[in-house]
């Protein structure tokens, strides 16, 4: 038996499987074994790791720390800050610089470990965090007021300003022109939109599972190229590694259940679903070929709408998703026409940058407060329906952008099979499924009934 450390595996998977023949690596994240964060080179089949930060301090404990003051789920909702974060002004970012945490000109760091309790206890402040900041822990159902926006946008900002000096630092150890990132910081897209603009590095890419579930691949790749001495054969050039279902398989499904159902033609599902998008302005559930790998639904198991709607923010957020209304949706957009509309001179395959929405673009359902959007760009390579679909919502249009947003409801996984869509279809105020070449109107489906007890399933009262 072979075990890959957890940053090991991190930087396996930042680095094997990434486009470069050589580049800098940086993982960071809460803890694991040990480490928090780590700085190495990647060439050829191998890697070194030739720096680390250790436990208790943390640049993802910290973030945590602050998810948990501002009444979020741990390990969990630390994108809810981020997408917080442009309501406010980083106005307490001195303070946390001063009192919390300790920056040196290298990029490494320490904590003030007098403010925090988890390691020792089982939550991530005390009661002196809470009097340095003067107010105490959001309870979670609380209303947020200016000053959690505040705290929130203070530590991103802060996030951001370690994050560019470690990479800063890690560019002057090595030389190198290229960076490879993992680990659960890693999929702040704001930070590594920083990095983009204002980093020493040439090129980014940013494995997209980059949280622990990408530690599955980087275990892997590290016995095989780094431990076992093959030559690296796989390069990520897509996402889509999870299931797929057939159309006799999704129509067996449908015939089961009693749907109201039509098979189209794939181009002709292809016109009919932009024209539900732009002429009805219907909200859609998508579901096509294999499902994505990582946190974000790239164009498999997505949500979409029309992204010059206004109302769609809202209309998603609390009448589909059901969570909260501040949440940002991300745009995808045909790659060939992303600089047209932002303000990017790259591919963001992943949803893992954050750039500025260029003036004059007029697609407010996904253009944040401070003007910025979290990008897919989509290529016809990776994924054939979804950029077929944008061509011709564009050619409806003359608009290449849509919402995309995860297939799911607030507190559930993405979908992942046509049973799993359906469900959520029915249950939400969606319009339109689409599974595969089959099409569906919420107005024609039969009355809704779980086809199972959920309370007997999970032992509830």
């Amino acid at each position: 038996m072979l075990f890959a450390e957890h940053h090991q595996s991190h930087a396996a998977s930042a680095f094997l499987p990434s486009p470069f023949d050589e580049a800098a690596i940086l993982t960071c994240d809460g803890v694991g074994e040990w480490a928090t964060t780590t700085q190495g080179v990647g060439r050829g089949d191998s890697f070194e790791l030739i720096h680390e930060i250790r436990f208790p301090h943390s640049l993802g404990l910290l973030y945590s720390a602050f998810t948990y003051y501002l009444g979020f789920k741990v390990n969990s909702a630390e994108y809810k800050v981020m997408g917080a974060a442009p309501y406010g002004k980083p106005k307490y970012a001195a303070k946390i610089l001063e009192e919390i945490v300790d920056l040196r000109d290298d990029g490494s760091f320490k904590l003030n470990m007098k403010y925090f309790a988890y390691h020792y206890g089982l939550t991530m402040t005390n009661e002196r965090f809470a009097r340095l900041f003067g107010h105490p822990r959001r309870d979670g159902e609380s209303k947020l007021e200016e000053f959690h926006w505040d705290m929130a946008a203070s530590v991103q900002h802060v996030t951001e300003e370690i994050v560019l000096s470690m990479v800063r630092d890690l560019h002057r150890k090595t030389g190198m022109k290229n960076l490879c990132m993992a680990g659960g910081v890693a999929l702040n897209c704001v930070a590594n939109g920083r990095i983009v603009r204002e980093g020493p590095f040439e090129q980014l890419w940013v494995q997209p599972a980059a949280g622990d579930a990408g530690g599955a691949l980087g275990a892997a790749l590290f016995a095989y190229n780094a431990v076992l001495g093959k030559p690296r054969a796989f390069r990520m050039d897509h996402a889509y590694w999870g299931p797929a279902y057939s159309d006799d398989a999704i129509r067996g499904f449908l015939d089961a259940r009693g749907a109201h159902y039509r098979t189209l033609p794939r181009d002709q599902m292809i016109r009919e679903t932009a024209r539900q998008l732009s002429e009805e302005q219907a909200v859609v559930g998508w579901f096509q070929g294999r499902m994505e790998w990582g946190p974000r639904s790239l164009g498999s198991r997505s949500i979409l709408a029309d992204a010059r709607n206004r109302e769609n923010w809202q209309r998603v957020n609390l009448k589909i998703k059901f969570r909260e209304s501040f949440r940002p949706f991300a745009p995808a957009v045909l790659a060939e026409k992303a600089s047209e509309w932002f303000d990017i001179d790259r591919e963001s395959p992943y949803m893992l940058l954050v750039c500025q929405v260029r003036p004059g673009r007029d697609i407010p359902a996904v253009t944040h407060v401070d003007g910025s959007a979290r990008i897919q760009t989509v290529t016809r390579d990776s994924h054939a329906e979804f950029y077929d679909l944008i061509f011709e919502f564009d050619r409806q249009t003359g608009c290449p952008v849509i919402i995309n947003t995860s297939f799911n409801v607030r507190g559930e996984p993405i979908v992942c099979s046509p049973e799993d869509a359906y469900r959520c279809f029915m249950r939400t105020e969606m319009d339109v499924l689409v599974l595969g070449n089959q099409i569906l109107l919420k107005a024609e489906q039969p009355k809704f009934e779980e086809s199972f007890d959920w309370r007997e399933r999970y032992q509830l009262d």
